[in-house]
């Protein structure tokens, strides 16, 4: 199978040689050709370059991509849509004066969808996941990380894994799927979290290493959930099965818990609503990728991630969704850029790279996504007629894409 895209008003995030990652004042650039093509063959980009030396290339579909911006599909490094059911009643407790904590304690939140999602079947959880994947894919994501977190028992966090595997045999996308059972304390642990913390480190984390489906382990380390000795402790328990760590940190409070991803070599830390300089000052010199949420800011009411004074400081920066039930029920990528710009202060060039190499990058495959470059996946998204790409995050409420393609494949 091969495909030619002609006539390119905008081909974005082109780079001759692999970038894999994109840090401080160099997140500001975004390398475009103007009126250009793109020429791949089954799942791989084999060239580029202006519309003057394309002639001669044959290909078995032509794309006129005409007036359109075309860029790599979005790479979102942070999601939770392996879940049953929704939890619109606290949408509206929310709106009536709750917080995350006060829903939290009368058995909301997480503990909601967890006792939801054991209760429905496998066959029916994979059903409405690859729905919700199916719509995400439609919007732009190509790759896309899936965490557990909504079994919080052993069975139950099996059964997510064996669903994110059948997503990741079913879809074209690409999925990595992470383990997070250390994302809230059940009920019937409440007053005896180490023995849960034992559970995960003894039988849970031993049996989802077995099935080799996940390659992370994620921990949600906040005041009332794990501290960070506990995640300490779960983060090495996941190393002795090559478990890397990425860690749910800083969304509430800071408890040292990015030193401590940074110790343990995490691929990503994630939220970060809440920052300080000993905080940058520990990602400084690290392998490991901050990443910034502004679409649970946005649902929930909470201060956003500064980035300016991530970027600023030289660090790179990715952007996610943070797709989930509770406080991001939404995985629309281009919001997400939007709400980067808009929200974060981030410029529109920042935002892509955030959202494409960057995101890429915080899953362990910008080698393979997350830009323009010879040999990487055809993972592209093209737009609808726009003058240029500091219109997706403009018009923030409207559908920019036009078309996708993922591992090569023009989806209807």
């Amino acid at each position: 199978m091969s495909i030619l895209i002609t006539n390119i008003k905008q081909l974005v995030q082109v780079h001759t040689h692999n970038k894999t990652i994109r840090k401080g004042s160099d997140m500001n650039k975004l390398p475009v050709l103007e009126n250009a093509y793109l020429y791949i063959i089954d799942d791989t980009i084999i060239e580029y370059g202006i519309m003057e030396d394309c002639e001669g290339i044959h290909a078995e579909t032509i794309i006129d991509a005409t007036g359109r911006i075309v860029l790599p599909s979005w790479c979102d490094s942070h999601t939770h849509i392996v879940y049953a059911g929704d939890r619109t009643s606290e949408f509206v407790d929310r709106i009536n004066g709750l917080s995350y904590a006060d829903i939290s304690k009368k058995g909301g939140g997480i503990l909601n969808s967890a006792k939801t999602l054991q209760e429905t079947s496998e066959e029916d959880l994979f059903k409405q996941s690859l729905k919700r994947l199916n719509e995400l894919i439609a919007m732009g994501t190509g790759a896309v990380e899936i965490k557990t977190g909504y079994g919080l028992t052993v069975e139950a966090e099996l059964k997510m894994l064996k669903v994110i595997k059948r997503l990741k045999q079913e879809s074209l996308a690409t999925i990595i799927p992470t383990l997070l059972a250390a994302h809230a304390i059940p009920e019937d642990y409440k007053s005896k979290k180490q023995d849960y913390i034992k559970l995960i480190i003894e039988e849970l984390i031993p049996k989802a290493a077995a099935l080799n489906i996940t390659h992370f382990v994620d921990v949600f380390c906040e005041d009332g959930y794990f501290d960070i000795k506990d995640t300490e402790a779960i983060l090495e328990a996941g190393k002795k099965y090559n478990l890397q760590p990425k860690i749910h940190v800083n969304q509430f409070n800071i408890l040292g818990g990015i030193e401590l991803g940074v110790k343990h070599n995490a691929l990503s830390v994630d939220h970060l609503e809440e920052i300080n300089d000993k905080d940058i000052e520990a990602l400084k010199d690290s392998n490991t990728m901050p990443v910034a949420l502004p679409g649970c800011s946005y649902f929930i009411s909470i201060p956003y991630t500064q980035a300016r004074k991530i970027i600023d400081a030289g660090l790179p920066l990715a952007i996610a969704s943070d797709y989930n039930p509770g406080t991001a029920p939404s995985g629309n990528m281009n919001f997400i850029v939007s709400a980067a710009c808009v929200k974060l202060k981030m410029t529109p060039e920042e935002a892509i790279n955030a959202a494409t190499i960057n995101g890429a990058y915080a899953m362990g495959i910008s080698s393979m996504y997350g830009s323009i470059t010879r040999g990487k996946k055809a993972n592209i998204i093209i737009t609808k007629p726009m003058d240029h790409y500091s219109e997706i995050p403009y018009a923030f409420a409207h559908n920019p894409i036009e078309q996708v393609i993922i591992n090569g494949q023009l989806l209807k």
